[in-house]
């Protein structure tokens, strides 16, 4: 019976969760969706659900639209957030598409205006519409007759700062560079081969008029799952399916840095605030931290139980201290200045983090948080804390406030007991750090393994409550049936992939610190695809297509009586 009980428990959607600084709370009348709230079913669409927000300048139109497609349907709405209740009944802007489904899209923030704001919407036939919602006139289309590229559109972005130039990536693995100012020509485009690397290769257009794409990129194998740009606007993080990030200066065209995952794609990429690390998730279920400066893998985190399909940094209640890091040299000042590299545009990033304090009252010192969503419902918020971050530092006082919260290093003798109960909330730190002569060296304990990680403890307390099994209900792009083979991830290394395992590309599972989740929580009955962090709520969205808005501790406002009596 308490086996069942706990079963329920864990299957349970949540709409609370509490942290240290207090308790998140969803807001059911803040819902967006399609107006007749019906869920999107498998029949109508497999493309995942994508949101963007922009918010607009000026006191005239001050606030922020919200765009979202489900299925066919693309729709704008003003977005409230957790200020007044949504009305669905008055979109700004409403397509349907024949032929052909919206599968992301991006706003310009650099020139949105009051009264006019771009935005480009990639398809799954390959082609790609500018328009403007709000002034509706303006509208044109890429790669109309699908002469650069047939695959599916994956992600597209703005560049940074500019008015008209755009990236947009394919499952082909290419990424193109568009200029909505120039045609795409009636033919196919004859390129020229401008730069090789190891992994990539970049080409230019042939052409005697100026066309599109003004340049094509080739990374990697497979697809290219998406890429995001650093906030000092110069570089470029690529996750694609062939299990590796490649960070690029783009437009020097150099690579800057690769990393592997443990096995299998990668599907998502996000960048801290600060520029200094990039955080990855995909098919092997992790979220993985890789340092910019340093080009490594200093952390991976594990807390879901099937693919990771969105990470995001919060800045919001990201902390970095002003003192400088061990790891520069250099004056205080010379620490908040920034590096050379970095624009002055990241410093006012930087200046937005928030300082917290631990429970205790003191000061946290260098934190960042980080969410990820995933295949299994789940929604995870993790903390990089300086033990993780400086790891030249003594761990002695992570190890004494871990064994404090009943946790243990993997192999150690009291793990026993963490692999039978679910992960503790840490106050202030949410890493395991792992010694470097932990493989096999702990007295009493088994070396942590990869093989022990296959079942990682956390597949055997699921097992017992009864809990379905590495739930993989949907793949990019596609359904996938259920397997009731039990798979390790032993056997789902790649040849290729057991090369890199034990080197900087790809360290070991000991080699690196193992985060557990801050929390996490089934929020939803269907696969998450969204999460954006905004300075008064969080956002995530399912493949039902019911976007949803998460109040931060103490930003519940109160909606008017008016907006109550609509529902």
């Amino acid at each position: 019976m308490a086996a069942e009980t706990g079963g329920k428990e864990l299957n349970e959607v949540k709409s609370l969760f509490r942290t240290r600084e207090g308790a998140y709370q969803l807001l059911s009348l803040a819902e967006y969706s399609r107006p007749s709230r019906l869920p999107l079913s498998t029949a109508q669409g497999t493309h995942p659900v994508r949101v963007s927000v922009v918010t607009m300048p000026g006191p005239a139109g001050s606030g922020e639209r919200i765009c979202f497609n489900v299925g066919r349907e693309l729709y704008l709405y003003l977005y409230r957030g957790p200020r007044q209740a949504a009305d669905l009944s008055k979109p700004i802007d409403k397509r349907i598409y024949k032929g052909t489904q919206p599968t992301c899209h991006d706003f310009n923030q650099f020139t949105a205006t009051p009264d006019s704001v771009s935005l480009v919407v990639g398809f799954s036939a390959g082609q790609v519409q500018y328009l403007d919602p709000i002034k509706k006139e303006t509208s044109k289309l890429f790669n109309e007759e699908r002469f650069i590229d047939k695959t599916k559109v994956t992600c597209l972005k703005w560049m940074p700062e500019s008015e008209s130039l755009f990236l947009v990536s394919h499952t082909s693995g290419n990424l193109y560079l568009y200029n909505v100012e120039q045609p795409c020509g009636t033919t196919a485009p004859h390129y020229l081969p401008l730069k090789q690397g190891p992994g990539f290769a970049v080409y230019t257009c042939k052409s005697k008029s100026n066309r599109n794409p003004l340049l094509k990129w080739s990374v990697g194998e497979g697809a290219l799952h998406e890429f995001a740009f650093a906030p000092d606007g110069k570089h470029v993080a690529c996750a694609s399916q062939d299990g590796s990030l490649r960070v690029f200066h783009f437009d020097s065209m150099v690579l800057h840095g690769v990393m592997k995952s443990y096995f299998g794609g990668l599907l998502c990429v996000c960048w801290s605030p600060d520029g200094r690390y990039v955080v990855t998730g995909g098919e092997d279920d992790l979220v993985t931290v890789w340092s910019f400066w340093d080009c490594r893998v200093i952390a991976r985190g594990h807390g879901h139980k099937s693919w990771v399909s969105v990470v995001a940094f919060d800045p919001y209640t990201s902390s970095v201290d002003g003192s400088e890091p061990p790891e520069f040299s250099g004056s205080d000042e010379d620490f908040q200045e920034g590096v050379p590299s970095v624009r002055g545009r990241t410093n006012s990033t930087l200046s937005r983090l928030s300082k917290h304090n631990s429970g205790d009252g003191r000061a946290t010192g260098v934190t960042y948080r980080f969410g990820s969503v995933g295949q299994d419902t789940q929604f995870c918020l993790w903390d990089l804390t300086e033990d993780i971050l400086f790891p030249h530092q003594p761990l002695s006082r992570a190890r004494t406030h871990a064994n404090a919260m009943g946790t243990a290093v993997p192999g150690s003798p009291s793990s026993a007991s963490l692999a039978n109960s679910a992960p503790p909330s840490l106050s202030r730190s949410n890493s395991l750090p792992h010694p470097a002569n932990s493989r096999g060296n702990v007295e009493g304990g088994a070396a942590f393994s990869i093989s022990k990680f296959a079942t990682l403890a956390n597949h055997e307390r699921r097992d017992k409550c009864g809990e379905k099994e590495h739930k993989r209900n949907y793949s990019v792009g596609h359904v996938i049936s259920k397997s009731n083979d039990k798979i390790h991830m032993v056997s789902r290394i790649r040849p290729e992939s057991a090369k890199t395992l034990g080197t900087t590309l790809c360290p070991r599972i000991d080699e690196v610190p193992l985060l557990e989740p801050l929390i996490c929580k089934k929020i939803a009955h269907e696969r998450l695809t969204v999460l954006i962090f905004l300075e008064d709520c969080i956002v995530t969205a399912c493949q039902e297509g019911f976007i949803c808005t998460w109040a931060r501790p103490g930003k519940v406002f109160k909606v008017c009586v008016t907006d109550l009596l609509a529902f």
